[in-house]
């Protein structure tokens, strides 16, 4: 299984329990930068639809949203939470290579979804293919775990669980929390007027037990812990206890941090 597979109750498990704790405050946050001018809109590794919906509340009736993910499950589950919309086409795409036209769009949105691409640069050229000239990008990733403190949690149970080799998705979802690496890749790849700005916002969950459910079973890492011979369940049960300890229960706070790149073609 690829370890970055969402795919059977993943998708569904990962919008109830993380979905409203660390997605909803950026969905909020990158929609409201949309320029007011974008009528045309691409959303690149749009997951279960969290920042598809907020967009889709700022966007007038005449505007065409494409939502495109390399995950058919996680568009899948999406395209059924937020149902027919006239304005939202769906369509499984790579972000390194775009099935779209050059300039086919106003603006571009990626929230937590560069980490995963292999090809970084290759997809940032991509996004700056099919903006108009004077087109829009807005991008969010994760800051560093230091500052996502009950990520931070999580990583390190897993580690203490496997120091030699811990399960390989961990590295992925904070591989991006340099700002500089976002300018860089911004200006090679040919955008203007590139700036990252570091949003802090509240995390909040129903409870720690809801969190861990999301954190375990709501991403690859429950697989690769059951593929190890893990107790999976007991593991999960750890992670609660340790978030419940840290941020306490009902509710469950902690703080967010992500680095978003608003850039023009």
């Amino acid at each position: 299984m690829s370890i970055t597979g969402f795919v059977g109750s993943i998708p569904e498990l990962y919008d109830r329990h993380m979905g409203p704790v660390l997605f909803e405050p950026y969905a909020r946050d990158l929609a409201r930068r949309l320029p007011p001018e974008a009528t045309r809109v691409l959303e690149i590794a749009a997951g279960t639809g969290r920042v598809t919906r907020q967009l889709l509340a700022r966007l007038p009736a005449t505007a065409e949203l494409a939502v495109t993910d390399l995950n058919e499950p996680m568009l899948d589950e999406a395209r059924r939470r937020i149902g027919n919309d006239s304005r939202a086409t769906w369509r499984t795409a790579d972000a390194q290579e775009l099935p779209f036209g050059d300039a086919a769009f106003d603006a571009v949105v990626c929230a937590f979804g560069l980490m995963f691409v292999p090809d970084k640069a290759r997809a940032m050229r991509e996004m700056r293919r099919v903006l108009r000239p004077g087109g829009a990008l807005l991008l969010a990733t994760w800051d560093s775990l230091d500052n996502n403190p009950a990520s931070r949690v999580l990583h390190e149970l897993a580690l203490a669980t496997f120091p030699a080799d811990p399960p390989a998705f961990m590295a992925i979802p904070f591989s991006m929390a340099d700002p500089a690496l976002h300018r860089e890749l911004a200006g090679a790849a040919g955008f203007a007027d590139a700036t990252v700005e570091t949003v802090e916002l509240p995390g909040e969950a129903v409870s720690a037990d809801d969190l861990a459910t999301g954190f375990v079973r709501g991403n690859p890492l429950w697989n690769q812990l059951v593929e190890r011979g893990v107790d999976a369940p007991a593991f999960q049960a750890q992670v609660a206890a340790a978030l419940r300890a840290r941020f306490g229960d009902r509710p469950c706070l902690s703080a967010l941090s992500a680095h978003v790149l608003v850039a023009r073609a």
